[in-house]
């Protein structure tokens, strides 16, 4: 795909080959999330004050992800976990408010619509960082049955919802087998299940939590998926695994195996898919997400890379590397020094070797903490922690950390 070039598009004339910076030389980074962030502002750090650092986002906030879970049972509020994104600029990032359009890898060159305005950005170094999008209208009447618990505007209507429900029964649905943040729908559960024991209605309350996938988390391997599920269940929730929504009709949910369910109050992770710019751009390869080497984010084209929720990494074992922040921050670290680096002339060096950690709420105050090294062969080897005040009060700081420092 060749759009040309018009008056007035952004051109750099650097040459990545050459590893010698003009000043007009430009890393795009594509998407405002974990991965974008720290790939924007990594890269601020290591690149000459003469290089463009521009941040592509259609929102003007950037969101915590992990906390939308303590917003849910009324613990935060929408501005405690967003910070505006223009903070960046003090930073020395060009920040731009903009979807993207168009996205041409072989020429390293986007297309944004920003105030209605069309314009192309041609740059040194893409990193597209634009996540997964989330789309419950795959599934017939799901989005008009339920609260999307992964978005803001979702996780506030079950907030508000919970307020206000006095019994009955809530069901938590994952309504595909893989999804962003492997522990979320099963923290959800345990979450709303505690709010409601401490509102004094636990016992008029039924929390179940119907999943596509066989067990919670399960590329961790079966000892971990199995503490997790004893978690779940210990904790009052009930688990039923293996269950694909077909359809949702009123208040009942039908699933694949012939069962249906029903329910007063649903809360819903959505099926997963790469956003349309991304599948429009010829990056997308089997998986239906972006492949990259394992270890670079580098893309099959020069100069472009992958990083966090659209990025598709296979593990030895046959599942893909879960998609969730941690991962997406580390790989935006790799991937700025080693732009760093090529921009200097230097060797990239820097490789993302597949550790990542989590936290898993579990009410109470209590979370479990688990992490290893997910590229280990035959199998990702993964403890977990049990649950403990010790580790939710590392989850806080972790999330005031992150709000104060990233952004």
């Amino acid at each position: 795909m060749s759009t040309g070039w018009r008056p007035g598009s952004d051109r750099s004339i650097a040459s990545a080959a050459t590893g010698v910076e003009s000043m007009t030389a430009t890393v795009l980074v594509l998407g405002g999330g974990v991965g974008g962030v720290v790939a924007a502002t990594e890269l601020r750090k290591s690149v000459s004050a003469t290089t463009r650092v521009v941040l592509v986002d259609r929102e003007p906030d950037h969101l915590f992800p992990p906390s939308l879970l303590w917003l849910i049972t009324g613990k935060r509020t929408a501005r405690q976990i967003t910070r505006p994104l223009d903070r960046l600029v003090k930073r020395g990032i060009e920040v731009i408010r903009g979807s993207v359009e168009v996205i041409e890898p072989a020429a390293r060159r986007v297309r944004i619509v920003e105030h209605g305005v069309s314009r192309d950005i041609e740059a040194e170094y893409l990193v597209v960082a634009l996540g997964a999008e989330l789309a419950p209208e795959t599934i017939p009447g799901l989005a008009e049955s339920g609260h999307n618990f992964f978005t803001l505007a979702g996780a506030e209507s079950l907030r508000d919802a919970l307020a206000d429900f006095s019994g009955g029964r809530i069901v938590v649905l994952t309504a595909a087998p893989a999804y962003k943040c492997p522990a979320a729908p099963y923290e959800a559960a345990m979450l709303i299940l505690d709010h409601c024991r401490r509102r004094g209605t636990e016992a008029a309350v039924q929390v179940d939590l119907f999943a596509a996938e066989p067990g919670p988390m399960g590329v961790t391997g079966p000892e971990v998926s199995a503490q997790v599920r004893r978690m779940v269940e210990d904790s009052g929730v009930g688990f039923h695994p293996e269950h694909q929504v077909t359809k949702v009709t009123g208040k009942t949910i039908t699933f694949t195996n012939g069962t249906t369910a029903d329910f007063d109050l649903l809360a819903y992770v959505p099926p997963h898919r790469a956003p349309r710019v991304v599948r429009d751009s010829g990056l997308i390869g089997d998986s239906g997400w972006v492949p990259v080497d394992r270890n670079t984010l580098l893309t099959r084209f020069p100069g472009v890379y992958a990083i966090g929720d659209v990025a598709g990494i296979p593990l030895t074992m046959g599942k893909p590397l879960p998609k969730a922040g941690v991962f997406a921050e580390r790989q935006a670290g790799v991937v700025a020094r080693n732009i760093a680096h090529a921009m200097s002339g230097e060797v990239a060096a820097d490789q993302f070797d597949g550790h990542g950690k989590c936290f898993i709420e579990i009410g109470g105050g209590k979370a479990g903490f688990g992490g290893g090294n997910f590229y280990a062969e035959p199998v990702p080897l993964i403890t977990l922690h049990r649950p403990s005040r010790r580790w939710h009060a590392a989850k806080i700081l972790f999330e005031q950390n992150w709000l104060r420092r990233r952004i």
